[in-house]
């Protein structure tokens, strides 16, 4: 089985991680510190993409069915 993400995009995220660690890190529009682990690996991520690395499409959140019939008291 190949390889789910590039090396560039190791390299992205490896470089997020440290800034993070450093506390330079910051998000988007806000400009606020990121502290969270996970927030700073799809910050990675989410640069690798803009840079054209092989990264996994974003997952989709699954849509819950609802059912249209209900029964009426009566």
């Amino acid at each position: 089985m190949a390889r789910k993400y590039s090396k560039k995009a190791s390299k992205k995220v490896e470089k997020v991680m440290r800034e993070r660690k450093r506390g330079t890190l910051r998000s988007g529009r806000s400009g606020k510190k990121v502290t969270s682990r996970k927030q700073a690996i799809a910050i990675g991520l989410s640069e690798a993409r803009r840079a054209g690395a092989k990264v996994p499409k974003r997952r989709t959140r699954a849509r819950r069915k609802r059912s249209r019939t209900r029964k009426r008291a009566g």
